[in-house]
C-alpha cells in the first residue's frame, strides 16, 4: 500500500499545463465530471493530462461519456483499470463514437489524454460514479441495439435486442453475479448488432440506417448493392456517416441524387 500511496500523492500534485489550460489530477468523491481542457470549445494541441479517480477499497467506479469527439487515431484517451501503468491499460479511445460505460474492477480508474501537434475537435465530457460492491453498473447501450431492464444489482438480468435490419451476436441476456475479488460483474460481455446479409433495397420514412452487409464485420467480396431513399416531393435528404472504411482504390460507394454524383 505504501507504493500505491506514493503514486497517488505524486499524481495529486501533478497538474499538466497545455497552452494555458490546466488538466489532470487526483479525483475523489462519490461522483463528478471530467472534461478535456477547453471543453466544449475544443482542446489544445500537445495536451498531456492524467486523471486518477480513487474510491474506497470495496467500491468500484463507473465512467460514462456524455460527449466524445477527438481527432481519430491522433488524439487519444487511454483508460487504465487501476494505476496508469502499461499492464493496466483497458482500452484506447479516439474518434467520434460515444463509448459504452466503463466499470473498474477495483477502487482506481485512470484516464490519460494526449493530443498531437495539429487539428482538434470538441473534446469529451465524462461522468464518474462510485458503485457499491453489490452492483454491476450500467453495461451500456450497444450501437443499433435496444436494452431491456433498468436494474443492475446482483441477481438482476438485462436483455439486448437489435433494431430492424440487424441481428444480435453474443449473449442476449446478461446476469449480474457475485464476482470473487471484485464484488459483482456481468456474466458475459455485452453483445453487438451486425447488419443482416441483405444488400440494397428501397427505404422510406423520416429516418433510417444503411449499413454494408454484416457491418461491423467485414463485407463480402464481389458485393454490388444499391439503396434508394425516397422522400416526399419538396423534401431534402441528409446522409450522415458514423463509420466508413473501404479498401482504398478498389471498393467504392457512389452517391447519386445530388447536383453531381460523388464517389467515395
Amino acid at each position: 500500500m505504501g507504493t500505491l500511496k506514493q503514486i497517488l500523492l505524486l499524481f495529486a500534485g501533478f497538474v499538466a499545463a497545455a497552452h494555458g489550460q490546466t488538466c489532470g489530477g487526483l479525483v475523489q468523491g462519490l461522483n463528478g465530471t471530467i472534461e478535456s481542457p477547453g471543453f466544449p470549445h475544443g482542446y489544445p494541441n500537445y495536451a498531456n493530462c492524467t486523471w486518477i479517480i480513487v474510491t474506497g477499497e470495496r467500491n468500484r467506479i463507473q465512467l460514462s461519456f456524455h460527449t466524445f469527439a477527438l481527432e481519430e487515431d491522433f488524439d487519444i484517451v487511454s483508460i487504465y483499470d487501476g494505476q496508469p501503468q502499461p499492464g493496466n491499460l483497458k482500452m484506447r479511445l479516439s474518434g467520434f463514437m460515444l463509448p459504452s460505460p466503463i466499470v473498474s474492477s477495483g477502487s482506481i480508474l485512470a484516464l490519460w489524454f494526449t493530443t498531437d501537434f495539429a487539428v482538434s475537435a470538441q473534446g469529451f465530457k465524462a461522468i464518474y460514479e462510485v458503485l457499491p460492491s453489490h452492483t454491476c453498473g450500467n453495461p451500456g447501450l450497444i450501437p443499433r441495439g435496444i436494452i431491456h431492464g433498468t436494474r443492475y444489482n446482483v441477481g438482476d438480468k438485462i436483455r439486448y435486442s437489435c433494431v430492424m435490419g440487424y441481428v444480435l451476436e453474443g449473449h442476449a441476456v446478461l446476469t449480474c453475479i457475485v464476482s470473487p475479488g471484485s464484488g459483482a460483474s456481468w456474466d458475459f460481455p455485452a453483445p453487438f448488432c451486425r447488419a443482416e446479409g441483405s444488400c440494397g433495397g428501397t427505404l422510406r420514412g423520416t429516418t433510417g440506417t444503411i449499413s454494408s452487409p454484416h457491418f461491423p464485420s467485414e463485407y463480402d467480396n464481389n458485393a454490388d448493392c444499391t439503396w434508394s431513399i425516397l422522400a416526399e416531393p419538396g423534401d431534402t435528404i441528409a446522409l450522415v456517416f458514423t463509420d466508413f472504411q473501404l479498401e482504398d482504390r478498389y471498393d467504392f460507394l457512389e452517391i447519386s441524387g445530388t447536383e453531381a454524383p460523388s464517389i467515395w
